[in-house]
């Protein structure tokens, strides 16, 4: 069985494509590209550029792709490099883990606009509950009868009228 390596360089080679047009439309450097085709992997820091470069150079070639990345995987876990680190504790996960887990996932501005409906929803009941509410109270049931008692005197007071205007005369 042929290396992943082998695959990307026959399948570039079929397709009569140079490696500097491979990495123009690729946006991956010509000398990744050569490394990949050579399985050179030790040019890369991390596994993650790795399969990023193969599955885009595969998806160009028209190549499998869940096939191509399945034996890449199987070739980065013979090394010692690029192996996959254990996980960083044994502890199982909990309902708090799969909680943020979810949260995670969330799109906040769909959320937010929810969110703000809600409110909006929210806040339109209520004034509609308080008017309802107000409508059917009746504002004097509270007062105690009362009696009615003048505060000053005003008797013979008059408000004082305005002078008349003088006639013209003709």
């Amino acid at each position: 069985m042929s290396t992943v390596a082998d695959q990307l360089r026959q399948a570039r080679e079929a397709r009569k494509l140079t490696i500097h047009q491979v990495a123009d439309v690729t946006k991956i450097r010509s000398d990744h590209i050569r490394a990949l085709e050579e399985g050179n992997f030790n040019v890369f820091s991390a596994p993650v550029y790795i399969r990023g470069f193969v599955r885009t150079y595969a998806t160009l070639l028209k190549l499998d792709v869940p096939q191509t990345m399945a034996a890449l995987d199987a070739e980065l876990g013979r090394t010692e490099k690029f192996r996959e680190p254990p996980p960083l504790s044994d502890e199982p996960r909990g309902a708090l883990d799969f909680l943020m887990l979810q949260l995670s996932k969330v799109d906040w501005r769909k959320g937010l606009i929810a969110v703000g409906a809600v409110a909006g929803i929210a806040a339109i009941a209520s004034v509609v509950l308080v008017t309802r509410h107000a409508r059917r109270s009746d504002p004097l049931s509270g007062l105690k009868p009362g009696v009615y008692q003048t505060g000053q005197s005003n008797a013979g007071e008059t408000l004082p009228l305005p002078a008349p205007a003088p006639t013209p005369r003709r």
